[in-house]
């Protein structure tokens, strides 16, 4: 049976109780295109907030978006149901090279440089995946443990507190209103609702802005026009705006670290397929790993934001118990005509600071704690001094946005706190085992890390 076919299951209309629709399955078409914009709806809250923290162009990351969920889906033989949208992981280093909407408008050139990182980014992720392919994925676990993937990780949320503040008090009360929408909406509402939490949570911060007055002031950013009025003189239908990477050694370091958290979030997307649906997918983990970085590569070289799994599809295929690849095939297609669509992409462009303040807090946040729950699911043992000081040093450095210069090339506190995880663990790790005064640590696989 040909990859691109799908059997109908049962009537095509139903589930049966306890029952499931697997990868290689699929419901009427009607359906499916129903279930594929359910999809695009889960996911575009998270994906398009990070062109509105960025700057960067709302339509054409929604474009790439679109472009790398088909590239996985193809690479991944259609086995492994998964959406690509926009990774928080890329917002620091973006940040680091310019690319934030606090220096909106951004010009042509602050862009093309944050895009070599992000294409830097996706090309070392592919090779990852090819090596996965190639020699088994037991290297990663030996080369970066939990204790260090988890440092790495929560350091890159910590190092993005100090943006989140200041997108906060650009309109504090909006931030707080949105916060709170957001954080109730988890709790309050049940099913699909809840797993759009974020969207909802920015629509309701959108009312209290919009009674405000905070949508019809000028800005600056907008060539001295009303939000309305920016709306208004955009297209209907249009290309997405196009922009080529510029590559400069003193920003490209801070995207390498980049890479361990989309191995984490791509490894832990995989288990939570197979726990969903029964099928062991550890065979697919250089492929996903390698799509991923081509969907990210492919992003950097035109313009879009870099790509990962996305866990709120997984809440939709929970809810809905479709794990069908064809009905991601439907959801690429739908986003791929909303970035056609220069009126939506205006829209996301005059988002009031308030609003993405108060998401900016919890997200950050969220990077952060992912980091502890690495350590905590994976069992780490911080009675022992090599991992106790690996993640202490860390999370300083990267915290505190260390930085050094070596020549042309600036590293920060990302780049410093990640190559000081990864040298104090082996470092110390192999003067402990030479001495005799520490026992190594278990080397396990990342957790499930989705963001």
């Amino acid at each position: 049976m040909s990859m691109f076919s799908w059997t109908l299951h049962g009537d095509g209309r139903t589930i049966a109780p306890g029952g499931a629709v697997a990868p290689d399955e699929r419901l009427t078409y009607p359906r499916t295109i129903g279930i594929g914009m359910q999809h695009v709806l889960a996911m575009m809250g998270a994906t398009l907030l990070v062109p509105a923290i960025t700057g960067m162009p709302a339509a054409t990351t929604m474009f790439f978006s679109a472009i790398g969920t088909a590239l996985f889906l193809t690479i991944t033989r259609n086995r492994v149901p998964s959406y690509l949208g926009s990774s928080f992981a890329f917002l620091a280093p973006l940040a680091a090279a310019g690319v934030n909407s606090a220096n909106a408008p951004l010009d042509g050139a602050t862009i093309s440089r944050g895009l070599g990182g992000v294409l830097l980014a996706g090309v070392l992720l592919a090779l990852v995946g090819v090596l996965v392919n190639w020699l088994g994925a037991d290297w990663i676990a030996k080369m970066m443990p939990p204790v260090v993937t988890g440092a790495i990780v929560a350091l890159i949320g910590l190092n993005l507190a100090g943006t989140a503040r200041s997108q906060f008090e650009a309109s504090p009360w909006t931030a707080l209103v949105t916060l709170v929408a957001v954080l109730v909406s988890m709790v309050a509402f049940r099913g699909f609702l809840g797993r759009i939490a974020i969207l909802v949570g920015a629509l309701i911060g959108a009312l209290f802005a919009a009674l405000r007055g905070e949508w019809t002031t000028a800005l600056d950013s907008l060539g001295g026009l009303t939000p309305t009025e920016f709306i208004g003189q955009a297209a209907w239908f249009g290309l997405p705006e196009r922009h080529s990477p510029t590559f400069d050694g003193s920003v490209l370091v801070a995207f390498v670290p980049v890479v361990l958290i989309l191995m984490a979030e791509n490894i832990g997307h995989l288990k939570s397929v197979t726990a969903m649906t029964g099928r062991n997918l550890d065979g697919e983990t250089g492929r996903a790993l390698f799509a991923d970085g081509l969907a990210t590569t492919v992003a950097g070289l035109g313009g879009g934001s870099g790509t990962t799994t996305y866990a709120e599809n997984i809440g939709v295929m929970a809810a809905t118990r479709v794990y069908s690849t064809l009905a991601y095939w439907a959801a690429a297609a739908f986003a791929l005509l909303l970035s056609l669509v220069p009126k939506f992409g205006a829209m996301v462009a005059v988002i009031p600071a308030g609003i993405l303040g108060g998401l900016s807090v919890l997200l950050f946040g969220l990077i952060a704690v992912l980091g502890g729950r690495i350590w905590v699911e994976n069992g780490v043992d911080f009675t022992k001094p090599v991992n106790l000081v690996t993640a202490a040093v860390a999370l300083i450095v990267g915290t505190a946005d260390f930085t050094a210069t070596a020549g042309s090339m600036v590293f920060n506190g990302i780049a410093l706190g990640s190559i000081a995880a990864l040298a104090i663990y082996h470092g110390l790790g192999w003067i402990a085992r030479v001495r005799g005064t520490d026992v190594e640590e278990t080397h396990g696989t990342p957790a499930d890390a989705d963001i």
